[in-house]
């Protein structure tokens, strides 16, 4: 069975300084990363950069699967405004964006972070109650480069495992070996 990763950050395409390029180059070269590493990529069907990252991996080779907060292609497209395009499968959950959050951290092996604001926090919260394999792309800024610091702050008791790392093709490793180390691979 494939390895599930959600990648999970950045859907405004407007950040307040741009998609940058080295922000852009960061994102493809995730989704390069997860596609060589035959895995299975997971975004919440949306804009900005995990779109970036489930194209890139989308178009070379890996299957990109899609968690909509919508009930229906239409009200993915209209409603919520989000795209169709270089996405293998396409999950409705009508759940709203926050509910989606929750079916989309459920379903992955590892939760990558790239950049984030409210909503990548959101699903930070998620991924580290329910013990998952947690990667922030550093250097990115958001949620991704925050990460740390307030997991610490707010500390509880956790089976996550969470790793830092500013190469996306590292931190997917890292990741990979704790779901080997852990017997989930």
């Amino acid at each position: 069975m494939k390895v599930k990763v959600g990648v999970m950050g950045s859907a405004n395409d407007t950040l307040s300084e741009g998609l940058t390029e080295a922000l852009r180059e960061k994102a493809e070269a995730l989704g390069r990363a997860a596609a060589e590493r035959g895995l299975a990529v997971l975004t919440g069907g949306t804009t900005g950069l995990p779109h970036v990252v489930g194209k890139t991996a989308h178009e070379a080779g890996a299957l990109h699967v899609c968690i909509s907060p919508a009930a229906s292609e239409r009200e993915h497209a209209t409603t919520f405004k989000l795209p169709v395009d270089k996405c293998d499968l396409l999950i409705f959950t009508g759940f709203g964006l926050k509910g989606r959050n929750v079916v989309l951290v459920r379903s992955c092996d590892i939760v990558i972070f790239i950049r984030g604001s409210i909503g990548a926090l959101n699903e930070l919260t998620i991924a580290y109650d329910e013990g998952r394999v947690i990667g922030c792309l550093t250097g990115t800024g958001g949620v991704a480069d925050e990460a740390e610091r307030l997991l610490q702050i707010f500390a509880k008791p956790s089976q996550a495992r969470v790793f830092h790392n500013n190469d996306p093709a590292c931190l997917l490793d890292d990741c990979l070996e704790a779901l080997r180390q852990h017997g989930k691979t």
